[in-house]
């Protein structure tokens, strides 16, 4: 995505750029679901530590002083204890982001992330559930999280992540429109990447973001609250997160690229180290470099091709909208 923004009157404005002080902890490759469109690998692998988790928060804080914490999977939820290992161990001035199926939330962990407000939690919950349910491969999960949304409306920090697959990008648009019935208000858009496109998926995806850069302009004319993490984060890799990233094995990359089913031979190569040997900074920025390499070798420029177009299609999302975003803002602060 594009890296600037402008407001109505021509102000130039830099998207956060927090990934280059990002500790991402995959903590599992676990999952008990099998999302038609993740290409995450799901292999018998160990899972990280307590103390491991601990040990690369100490790392991170000690070289950055800050910044966000991400854990990822697999499910992260399937390792309770390594969540709440990290949580507890984040000091001020790092955010910590769990992204979640949300099959193993309940009462106990809603309580949890009450007290631990800087915690934001985001769910996967991608429409009504023709389209949620018939992504997930043998499991029919709409109903369960559904019934916990009341609990997890009830969080400082929560947000729904809404994946659109080519599949379903013609009903990208009436799939939001029902999360927001449902009374969810803060969102991430994700269109599926690493997935082949055809042109009229393209156009139906091109559709549905107009409609929906309405809801949120309508939302915000009538100063109703609607949030879309997408205007505030960029990142060089489209879906993979790039930074300091500690695998469920304990080695080093600068990037989660390693998770992808395809890419899963590059790990001894893509590796730039392990916990008991970090990597020094212009190690994890020379890997980076090579992502984009790394990813044509894999992929092919075909797959590339089509994760480049259905990008393209989201920075028109959030260039449409940052005007919008930022006259709203301003009506905000002369209130």
């Amino acid at each position: 995505m594009a890296a600037t923004a402008h407001t109505a009157s021509g102000e130039r404005r830099v998207r956060e750029d927090r990934w280059r002080n990002s500790l991402i902890l995959v903590v599992t490759r676990r999952c008990d679901l099998r999302c038609a469109y993740c290409p995450t690998v799901k292999d018998d692998e160990p899972d990280l530590t307590a103390d491991d988790a601990r040990r690369a928060m100490a790392l991170f804080v000690e070289r950055h002083g800050g910044g966000d914490c991400k854990l990822f999977g697999g499910e992260p939820l399937l390792t309770p204890d390594v969540v709440r290992a990290v949580i507890d161990a984040a000091p001020p001035g790092v955010s910590v982001y769990v992204s979640t199926n949300g099959t193993h939330l309940d009462a106990a962990w809603v309580e949890y992330l009450r007290a631990h407000r800087s915690v934001t939690l985001t769910l996967s919950l991608d429409g009504a559930a023709r389209d949620h349910d018939g992504l997930r491969r043998g499991a029919a999960t709409y109903a369960a999280i559904v019934a916990k949304l009341p609990a997890l409306l009830s969080l400082p920090r929560f947000v729904v992540t809404q994946t659109i697959a080519p599949s379903t990008a013609v009903r990208a648009a009436e799939n939001f429109r029902h999360l927001r019935s449902l009374g969810i208000t803060r969102f991430n858009l994700l269109p599926g990447y690493y997935l082949p496109w055809t042109p009229s998926q393209l156009h139906a995806l091109r559709e549905a973001f107009a409609e929906i850069a309405t809801e949120f302009e309508t939302a915000w004319t009538r100063g109703e609250r609607l949030y879309l993490r997408n205007l505030f984060v960029r990142a060089p890799t489209p879906f993979y997160n790039t930074g300091f990233v500690v695998d469920s094995d304990r080695r080093i990359y600068a990037n989660n690229l390693v998770l992808a089913g395809k890419l899963d031979h590059f790990r001894r190569e893509l590796a730039v180290g392990t916990l008991d040997a970090p990597p020094t900074d212009a190690q994890l920025a020379d890997a980076a470099a090579r992502t984009p390499d790394v990813l044509h070798e894999a992929l092919g420029g075909t797959l590339l091709d089509a994760t480049a177009a259905a990008d393209a299609e989201l920075t028109t999302l959030c260039d449409r909208l940052y005007p919008a975003f930022f006259a709203m803002r301003a009506r905000r602060g002369a209130a």
